[in-house]
């Protein structure tokens, strides 16, 4: 089983930084959106299709990581792009809500990436494993988060999406398969999201998606309404 290796967070950082989060959110009444779904269950599609849906309602946090930027990648809208001693030193002061260390790289979400998307009248998005879901949910934003996960119909199918995809090696196959179903596993637990949904038809995933999230994306046309 792949174990994501946890990295330690300053307390007095999580505090400070949840209640900047929490005065923003109450004032607004947007609340974070966390996706959460392995590597091939079709996530990254609905959540394009989302902001393709609504435009301006929703914003990705932009992550940091200390791997290198592939083709095409920029600093700042992709990943910040940042040293292993620089990141390192930034979850030691408390910045980072979560951060893991997969394949020879660290990721993180900042306490600074979701509120500089509160900031803007937008509703933050976020997409991160399942550690990552845990981490916010110690972190005790209030409001809380909404949770969704992503899920593929069967592990066979979603092997058989990851070897289409010919992006992966047999044992970069195995890793994701093996974080899929520590993730299913948590997803099956009652309360651990708000919702799961089913990938087996785009379409009726992403219907069902939409559904669920219309309050959400009424709250910030509101705030938006009330800005201009």
């Amino acid at each position: 089983i792949c174990k994501l290796q946890r990295l330690p967070i300053s307390f007095v950082g999580i505090v400070s930084s949840s209640r900047r989060i929490a005065a923003m959110s109450a004032s607004t009444g947007i609340r974070p959106i966390v996706f959460s779904g392995p590597s091939g269950s079709g996530k990254s599609t609905l959540i394009q299709r989302l902001m393709e849906r609504h435009p301006g309602c929703f914003r990705f946090c932009v992550s940091h990581t200390t791997r290198q930027p592939r083709a095409g990648e920029k600093h700042g809208q992709h990943y910040w792009y940042v040293t292993e001693a620089e990141m390192l030193a930034d979850i030691d002061a408390g910045k980072f809500i979560e951060s893991t260390h997969f394949a020879g790289n660290r990721y993180g979400t900042s306490y600074k990436a979701v509120t500089d998307v509160i900031n803007s009248g937008q509703i933050p998005v976020l997409d991160v494993d399942v550690q990552g879901v845990k981490s916010f949910k110690a972190a005790k934003l209030q409001p809380p988060p909404t949770y969704v996960y992503i899920k593929a119909p069967s592990m066979t199918d979603l092997e058989q999406r990851l070897r289409a995809r010919c992006t992966d090696d047999d044992e970069k196959i195995r890793l994701r398969l093996a974080e899929a179903e520590a993730g299913n596993a948590y997803a099956d637990q009652a309360g651990a999201y708000d919702v799961v949904i089913v990938n087996d038809n785009l379409d009726a995933a992403f219907a069902e998606l939409d559904k669920f999230l219309a309050d959400d994306v009424a709250r910030a046309l509101a705030v938006k309404a009330s800005a201009s």
